[in-house]
């Protein structure tokens, strides 16, 4: 990939902006779309995402634009990072502007909301011809764009693909690992949402790190079920889009997910956490959406399923816990 070569990010949101950063620090001219105007032009006159990210300026290589038809116009390389929610709508609207030569990443964590189905089938579904990649990893935006080290998976069964576009992101504190297993990459970045939400309510209610410590564990082992029922590698889960990115969104307050769990366990309603935090909880829809399709393919999610009892309002925090822990005693290993 060259450096006259404008990437698109299409999500002007804390990590599409920190992403986008990355980029033009590494030289690359990139344009960065949002889908509110005013937001937008603010971003062009002061130079920074205020909102987000308001100590990282802008190199002269990054320019906000608010019109999805330039942001696209003959660009090979999009990333895509919006909410989970509207990522099929965005990609409808994407798909009469993409060049026939466009290549599409994405590093949106979480399941396609109306469909229940990983990313990528909605990807293929909507993009047919083009090539695919997913970004996932433990990551936090503000970290990123300070420049602090990060390492994080880029999937793609484009192994030419993965490996330019890894180049373009890699520098000396944004390390990128390749792999094939675009599922299993996927599967975690969104079940690790439902988890951190899990282990914020234990926190919040005061459980201990015991506690934590058991419940990453065993969401570990759910995830690893999921993966092995739909035929994702299991060593991806051991990786940094799986154990790294649960780890980090479980125990470090600087997770949304994380502190909307923190908030449920203390008895504090998901609309008022949800004005706290003042940015989209993934986590939100995404218990919904990991709740049906364990049930589609016939997986045992415990932990995934009382976090959806709880945030269905049919279960207070406390009564979750409860039931987790007296559950029938079996082998770990099952």
């Amino acid at each position: 990939m060259q450096h006259s070569d404008v990437i698109s990010v299409v999500g002007a949101g804390s990590w599409g902006t920190a992403l986008a950063l990355v980029l033009a620090r590494n030289g690359y001219r990139v344009y960065l779309w949002g889908h509110n105007p005013e937001h937008v032009e603010r971003l062009s006159r002061e130079r920074i995402n205020p909102r987000y990210l308001p100590d990282a300026p802008f190199p002269a290589e990054l320019q906000p634009v608010a019109e999805l038809e330039v942001a696209l116009r003959d660009v090979r390389e999009v990333l895509v990072v919006v909410p989970s929610a509207v990522f099929s709508r965005v990609l409808e609207q994407m798909a009469p502007l993409l060049a026939k030569q466009a290549r599409i990443t994405w590093a949106t964590k979480g399941l396609d909301a109306d469909t229940g189905d990983p990313l990528h089938c909605t990807a293929e579904r909507l993009l047919p011809g083009h090539a695919l990649a997913v970004l996932s990893g433990p990551s936090f935006a503000r970290e990123v764009a300070q420049g602090l080290p990060t390492a994080v998976t880029l999937a793609s069964r484009d192994a030419a693909f993965a490996q330019g576009l890894a180049s373009a992101f890699h520098n000396e504190s944004f390390r990128v690992y390749t792999s094939n297993d675009v599922l299993g990459v996927e599967l975690g970045g969104a079940v690790k949402n439902v988890l951190a939400i899990a282990t914020g309510i234990a926190d919040g209610l005061g459980m201990g790190a015991n506690a934590r410590a058991g419940l990453i564990t065993r969401g570990l082992a759910e995830l690893r079920r999921l993966g092995q029922a739909m035929q994702a590698r299991s060593e991806t889960f051991m990786g940094l889009s799986g154990v790294g990115d649960l780890i980090l969104t479980c125990t470090d307050n600087q997770s949304r997910n994380r502190r909307m769990g923190l908030a449920l366990g203390r008895g504090i309603p998901v609309a008022q956490a949800l004005r706290q935090i003042g940015q989209t909880v993934e986590g939100l829809q995404t218990t919904k959406d990991v709740h049906r399709l364990a049930r589609r393919v016939g997986v045992e999610m415990p932990i995934c399923e009382q976090v959806h009892l709880v945030l269905s309002q049919h279960l207070t925090a406390k009564a979750a816990a409860a039931n987790l822990m007296h559950r029938e005693r079996k082998s770990e290993l099952d």
